[in-house]
């Protein structure tokens, strides 16, 4: 029986190793010797990721030929809990048990992922039993590869801007692990993250998301926090119940700003902030108004806003809002309509609420919805045409339509008002960024930025719908009073936007 030589001893016990993650760890490193004296191992929250990465692994069971479902592992923490050590781990540990790996390492900027990704990567791989295997450059290109294998068995590291998305793409390793490490992922665009889909096609692909929750939108809120957690492994760090964290300056930090607060909620619970600093609508708003009663009074007429999308992935959307109801009456929902045809919907609804108060339908006119307009008025429907663009008056808060109307909205919901419980709605409203005009007017993000920003997917087409019924104040309608005085012993032109416009029209 022939001798093994001691790197065939080490290629064998890594291969011992393939599911078992936590155990390289501890076999890796000459723990509580030298440089790690004082350290018997990895950090209790370190030790349960690894554990649960070896249990996918096992679960995944990949033979090599076939491929498997990808392993989805994503984490929100506080500061200084050793997230930039773990990815160096994981780094070592998948190249070190699969040959031909290969994997793209991101953070938002180039000093961050050359002084601190890498430098980690750098530190822990010199510590590493088997770090003489590896060449790592830290200079204009990142890398780690293997010595024998340079093109076949490696990994970069990439910077997160949009124009390096190629460097993202399929890594084509059907017979090992392609991965992806994205670090600090709060900041990484999601047009990244939609473009390393294309990687997890084949072999026994892996994606790690580690960061501060700074934002309450984008790809790494939604995969931890919001809708898009099915197949993710979720998980939240506080960073004072990690042993290396600074307890003293945690503690300082609570004093002077809360445990609430969202600075405190972000840099040490891991938690997303209840509001972002360009975040219109906050998070525990719409939350609230999921819960709230739907509530309404007898004269509270029927207010319908339509948002208008002709083809494509972008919707059609008929919103129905009673006083503080928004809930009461579900959405209508169409995809891929006509202007004629999506003109005749609303006349069938508006039928169909003909029992009731209708005191306003306001429609998106731009773009296509002009015809949507056009159609229902020949159809003898009352409409009025909103333009999302048109600036308002001067001396308002906000600079055109679209803020305007959100702002109202933004108000309904503080005063108690209804919404159905839909996540898709929820993520809608927070998504909404805002700035402000040079003349100090507040200024939402547009639709298309949105869209840009973070996908078909969250097109706000149902906020926008919503936002509508708040385009122009709508009181009572004599029809909600058939036999009695109405209360306010006004006309119903006198609450009807478009009577009110045609009255100053004539006043001129």
């Amino acid at each position: 029986m022939a001798v093994l030589t001691p790197e065939q001893q080490l290629a064998d016990a890594c291969a011992d190793f393939y599911a078992d993650p936590l155990g390289f760890v501890l076999f890796a490193f000459d723990w509580t010797r030298g440089e790690l004296a004082g350290f018997a191992g990895p950090d209790l929250w370190q030790r349960a990721y690894l554990e649960e990465l070896g249990a996918q692994i096992a679960q995944r069971n990949f033979d090599g030929v076939t491929p498997c479902l990808p392993i989805q592992m994503t984490t929100a923490s506080g500061h200084g809990i050793g997230k930039s050590t773990l990815v160096a781990w994981l780094i070592l540990f998948i190249m070190s048990t699969r040959p031909g790996a290969k994997g793209v390492v991101t953070a938002t900027t180039y000093p961050q992922l050359r002084t601190k990704t890498w430098g980690e990567l750098g530190k822990w791989r010199s510590r590493c039993i088997t770090g003489h295997w590896f060449t790592v450059t830290a200079g204009q290109t990142l890398s780690i590869y293997r010595t024998s294998a340079p093109d076949s068995w490696r990994v970069d590291g990439q910077t997160c801007r949009e124009e390096n998305s190629d460097a993202f793409a399929g890594l084509h390793a059907a017979s090992s692990t392609p991965f992806y490490i994205f670090d600090e992922a709060s900041g990484v665009p999601d047009a990244i993250e939609a473009v390393s889909r294309g990687g997890l096609t084949d072999g026994e692909p892996q994606v790690h998301c580690f960061g501060n929750p700074t934002k309450n939108s984008g790809f790494f809120h939604e995969i931890t926090f919001g809708r898009r957690r099915t197949g993710w492994s979720t998980r939240s760090i506080d960073s004072r119940e990690c042993k290396m964290t600074n307890k003293e300056l945690l503690n300082r930090w609570a004093e002077e700003h809360g445990e609430e607060s969202d600075f405190f909620r972000v840099r040490v619970r891991g938690l997303p902030p209840s509001a972002g600093d360009v975040q219109f609508i906050p998070r525990h708003l719409v939350q609230q108004a999921r819960k709230a009663e739907a509530y309404s009074e007898d004269y509270n007429p029927w207010i319908l806003g339509v948002d208008v999308a002709r083809f494509g992935a972008h919707r059609s959307i008929i919103v129905t809002r009673r006083g503080r109801d928004a809930r009461t009456l579900r959405p209508k929902v169409f995809r891929n309509y006509s202007t004629t045809q999506l003109a005749d919907e609303i006349a069938l609804y508006s039928q169909e609420l003909g029992q009731h108060n209708i005191g306003a339908i306001f429609i998106d006119g731009g773009g296509v919805g002009g015809g949507v307009v056009d159609r229902c008025r020949q159809l003898g429907l009352d409409v009025l045409e909103v333009n999302f663009a048109t600036r308002t008056a001067p001396g308002s808060r906000f600079y055109n339509m679209r803020a305007h109307m959100y702002g109202e909205l933004k108000s309904w919901l503080v005063d108690g008002g209804a919404i159905e419980d839909d996540n898709g709605l929820e993520h809608e409203l927070v998504a909404m960024e805002f700035g402000y005009h040079r003349n100090n007017q507040i200024l939402l993000e547009p639709k298309d930025d949105i869209v840009k920003r973070l996908g078909d997917d969250a097109s706000p087409d149902y906020a926008d719908a919503l936002a509508l019924t708040f385009a122009h104040p709508v009181g009572p309608t004599v029809s909600a009073f058939p036999d009695q005085q109405h209360p306010y012993e006004v006309r119903r032109e006198q609450y009807d936007p478009v009577a009110r416009f045609d009255r100053a029209f004539r006043n001129k």
